[in-house]
């Protein structure tokens, strides 16, 4: 996931410049080496509510200057001046972002609770300024655009268009409204984040009897006693409340009276009816929403969502996802009935449950493909796959990454690694790596870009993080990770090999700065990588004996490649549903929980599953707009990487030809969002994607047409 925090009027750049050292750390433009980094090692949280407030100010007369500027507009006055707007607000923001997701200390929250809506008046402000759109709509208009480059245009059309879907066309009422709507809609985002932040901290689950840990791996309960050391407990071990500790019980813990506890815990984050319950503030959210689309001219906030998205409407999301749904709902009634199989031959007496899922599929995997997790986990080293998604870049990209001791980090945990291109040796940017689990940091993992690469106003180099969630074990002993941890150590890195890819002008075109449906798509082709032999053969290695993992288990994962697809696709496809259909709602008076059940029913949701994300700890869709009615942005993106991934295996050297590789640099991680991204697609594959792929690469059956 890339995480977006809110939309602060496009991106802007951050670019080291000589001025006068202020008292306050935050206000200083970033120095030092690589164009600028961030003072991590000086900034006092009690700084950052004035510098805030300070850097609104000073963005705030720059864009006056530019709306009250006498002359006619021009695309360098207009449209490149507000590029280089708002370069010390920016960079405050970006920091911001890291205390939100990696540090979100008590002593943050109300600063947060704060600043929030204050980021949100200011893009208020900006798109509601009518000096500012008339100068932006005349370059947009004027005869003079079509001598600009195309990237220059894009830009252009990207202003006009986003100032438009933000309603500077509305009348002033409704701006008003909207304005008011926008400002609510931060403080309810920054609550519901806050309270499914507070649920998974304060809420665990601890061993006290031996008999708890049946069937967990020895490096799992390290790690479960590594979190009981942290939190000040004095036993056997603490499964916390997030998605990186919780999955791993589920899968192998054999006690099923706590694999019962632990999951009803992690399913009920934000809806326990207590001073964390996120459901009358996302219901909150829906109503705001569904507002603010009819005061700009749209049915619902679905239809707003979309319009400025590769699918457009709802209903050709909803058409994709229930072709995908009815085949992955028959896999998984296939799946069950054989998890059932050994539930009774073990002389269980039980109907297999969402909290046996995991588990039993792991007995089922291990007795049709011969291949048990446990086999396959000594050979997932942490650090050797982070060495292996390098040389993947390397081969791929042309990029190499070296490791720098010399940076102020926000963590201790965090290390920088200094990104170059094998060919030129010039630095194209910093990669900043924080992989642990702790207190204050939300659970999951994903991208953010702390500066966009961009050349309007120098040669500026991107800064780019990838953060996730694992467990650390016993000290100086590798971190083991599943092989679903794994995909996703390379989705993200994926996210991140998109920035530093980057190659344009304008920060507003940069990077990961595309429409929502196809962001996911570099970051999920990059997953496709982790199973090539020759990342296995180089990069998992036993943890003890350093072996490669032998051709026959390499052999069996490849057979077992799409076992279980059924249920990561039900339990993600359902949440996009819901998602969606939410959003659909013209009047969202509702009761989560209730129609939560209901949506689920009418779908012929597999009792066996749950939503991957149910609606009261929805963070994608309720910790901001970005992924709201956009969740089935994961699904579309899958589409297109499948279909990418066919250009490579229809060659004789599959993932590794270079012919296809530097297409894919060319047309799809080096462009931004510079051109339209079905252009962009079709330049690199020569044709529109296709659901056939997916199917064939999910193992579902397709659809004669």
């Amino acid at each position: 996931m890339k995480k977006i925090m809110f939309n602060l009027i496009l991106i802007f750049p951050m670019i080291s410049m000589n001025a006068q050292k202020n008292d306050n750390p935050f206000l200083n433009f970033w120095s030092g080496p690589y164009g600028g980094i961030p003072a991590f090692d000086q900034y006092k949280l009690k700084d950052l509510k004035p510098a805030i407030e300070n850097a609104i100010n000073e963005k705030w007369s720059e864009i006056t200057t530019i709306a009250n500027n006498k002359k006619p507009p021009t695309f360098e006055n207009t449209i490149v001046a507000m590029e280089k707007a708002g370069k010390k607000l920016s960079q405050i923001y970006a920091v911001f972002g890291i205390y939100s997701s990696n540090m979100n200390t008590p002593e943050f929250t109300p600063i947060e609770t704060e600043m929030s809506p204050k980021f949100s008046e200011i893009s208020n402000k900006i798109y509601q300024n009518e000096k500012l759109f008339q100068r932006i709509e005349t370059v947009y208009n004027s005869p003079e655009k079509n001598k600009l480059t195309p990237e220059q245009q894009r830009l252009v059309w990207l202003y006009y268009s986003n100032f438009v879907r933000e309603g500077a066309k509305a009348t002033k009422k409704s701006k008003e409204r909207i304005a008011q709507i926008n400002q609510e809609l931060a403080g309810l985002f920054t609550k519901f984040s806050q309270n499914l932040l507070n649920d998974e901290n304060e809420n665990s689950i601890s061993f006290t009897e031996k008999n708890e840990l049946a069937g967990l791996p020895a490096d799992l309960i390290n790690g479960y006693l590594t979190k009981s050391k942290e939190l000040g407990r004095n036993d056997l071990g603490t499964v916390a409340n997030t998605r990186s500790s919780v999955e791993p019980f589920l899968t192998y813990s054999s006690f099923r009276p706590l694999r019962k506890m632990v999951w009803e815990l992690f399913v009920n984050r934000g809806d326990g009816d207590n001073q964390n319950d996120n459901k009358t503030t996302l219901v909150q959210i829906l109503k705001l929403r569904a507002e603010k689309a009819k005061l700009l001219g749209f049915k619902t906030f679905a239809d707003w969502s979309l319009s400025n998205t590769m699918a457009q409407k709802p209903e050709k999301t909803i058409a994709l996802m229930e072709s995908v749904w009815k085949p992955a709902v028959e896999k998984v009634h296939k799946d069950v009935a054989e998890m059932q199989k050994i539930v009774e031959a073990e002389g269980g007496n039980f109907k297999i449950e969402p909290w046996d899922y995991r588990y039993y599929a792991e007995k089922v995997r291990k007795e049709k493909y011969d291949l048990d997790e446990n086999d396959v986990k000594p050979y997932l080293q942490l650090e050797k796959l982070r060495e292996g998604m390098f040389w993947v870049a390397g081969e791929i990209f042309k990029l190499n990454f070296k490791q720098i001791f010399n940076l102020p980090v926000y963590h201790p945990d965090v290390r920088v690694f200094e990104v170059t291109n094998k060919t030129s040796g010039k630095v194209v940017g910093l990669w900043y790596f924080d992989p642990y689990a702790r207190t204050g940091k939300r659970s999951g993992a994903w991208m953010n870009a702390l500066r966009e690469q961009s050349r309007v106003n120098g040669d500026v180099i991107t800064i780019v993080t990838n953060n996730c969630n694992f467990i650390k074990g016993k000290e100086n002993e590798p971190i083991l990770i599943s092989w679903e941890d794994a995909s996703t150590l390379f989705h993200e890195f994926g996210h991140a090999l998109h920035g530093l890819c980057s190659n344009v002008t304008y920060p507003s075109l940069s990077g990961t700065n595309t429409p929502r449906d196809y962001v996911e798509f570099p970051s999920q082709v990059l997953e496709r990588w982790l199973a090539t032999p020759q990342v296995l053969n180089q990069f998992a290695l036993h943890y003890k004996t350093g072996k490669p993992m032998p051709m026959a288990l390499v052999e069996r994962i490849e057979k077992a490649s799409t076992f279980n697809e059924g249920f990561s696709t039900v339990e993600t496809i359902s949440s996009a549903l819901v998602d969606m259909k939410l959003h659909l709602l013209e009047n969202p008076d509702i009761d989560p929980s209730k129609y939560e059940k209901e949506v689920l029913k009418s779908l012929d949701m597999p009792s066996e599953i749950v939503m991957r994300h149910r609606i009261p700890q929805f963070g994608h869709i309720f910790s901001g707009d970005e992924y709201a009615a956009g969740y089935y942005g994961y699904l579309w993106a899958d589409v297109i990487s499948a279909d990418a991934t066919e250009a490579f295996t229809e060659t004789k050297d599959g993932l590794y030809n270079k012919v296809v590789a530097k297409r894919l640099l060319d047309d799809i991680f080096s462009i931004g969002n510079t051109i339209d991204s079905e252009i962009a697609y079709k330049k690199f594959r020569g044709k529109a994607a296709t659901s056939d792929a997916l199917m064939r690469a999910r193992n579902f059956p397709i659809e004669k047409k």
